[in-house]
């Protein structure tokens, strides 16, 4: 997997389960503040698709996942 696969995810993750322990008809629920990581993620999302900047990025690449090849284009450097 690629660090922009990985990235989607493990938002689709953090908000399916962010969302299962905010929303008050859930099995699962906790607290209603686990609605603030869902805001959280998503304001995430909005912000690398405008700048390309994620920080979970930059934490994957230290792990050693690839780039995605199909995303580079010969004018950009993919690392």
């Amino acid at each position: 997997m690629t660090v922009e696969r990985y990235i989607r995810v493990l938002a689709g993750l953090f908000i399916m389960t962010s969302l299962a322990l905010g929303v008050q008809a859930s099995p699962l629920f906790v607290n209603s503040w686990f609605l603030a990581f869902t805001a959280f993620v998503g304001l995430n999302l909005f912000q690398f698709g405008l700048t390309n900047f994620c920080p979970m990025a930059i934490i994957l690449r230290k792990l050693g996942v690839p780039d995605s090849k199909i995303a580079c284009s010969t004018d950009v450097k993919c690392s």
